[in-house]
């Protein structure tokens, strides 16, 4: 594949912003930040993770997810949620023979087949349509038998949080109280309550 000089550009321009990626996975992201800014999530178990270059010379990871239940977004159980993320999984060889180091930078959420996630998803680039999870490694999480864990042991999911009185349940209170893997359960139904009730914009989490 020939890249255009335009195009050549902005992937050295993309690939630029690979420090300031890497400086954002540093920050914690609380819950409330995690649901704000994200236009989907979702829980499902991921089909199919495969690289790819696209028509404007970007390389990208591209990941299927099967929806098992959706707290934000409109996707139906069984259905496939489909999107691309910046960078590749591994060095790819082009059909001249060069190799294409472009892997996702450090900070991006990595992806395995067959693997059980809870996604908190941001919109896509208006540029190049591709994506990624919100808060970045902090906004994908993995699900092992009834825990669910992100990449940093969940922590600061829920600091400097306040929850308004009777909002949360004994189990979800318990969550707060224990850092560290949270029952996936009780923790996809919090989301689906702050989501579906809105307690972000009626200041029931704040």
């Amino acid at each position: 594949m020939k890249f255009k000089p335009q195009m050549v550009a902005l992937l050295s321009a993309l690939m630029l912003l690979a420090p300031i990626s890497q400086a954002a996975k540093l920050i914690p992201q609380n819950l409330k930040q995690l649901i704000s800014e994200s236009e989907s999530i979702l829980s499902g178990q991921v089909q199919n993770v495969s690289d790819g270059i696209s028509e404007q010379g970007i390389p990208y990871t591209e990941v299927t997810i099967k929806v098992s239940s959706a707290a934000k977004g409109m996707h139906a159980k069984g259905s496939n949620y489909t999107f691309r993320q910046f960078g590749l999984t591994q060095p790819l060889t082009l059909p001249d023979g060069k190799k294409m180091l472009a892997v996702s930078p450090e900070g991006f959420p990595r992806w395995n087949q067959d693997e059980a996630v809870i996604v908190f998803m941001h919109k896509a680039a208006k540029l190049t349509g591709l994506r990624t999870t919100a808060g970045m490694a902090h906004g994908k999480f993995n699900v092992r038998g009834s825990k669910v864990v992100n990449e940093f042991n969940n922590y600061g999911i829920f600091d400097n949080l306040e929850f308004a009185d009777g909002v949360l349940s004994l189990s979800e209170q318990e969550m707060l109280q224990n850092p560290g893997a949270y029952n996936a359960t009780d923790f996809m139904g919090l989301v689906g309550k702050a989501v579906s009730e809105q307690w972000i914009s009626n200041g029931k989490m704040k």
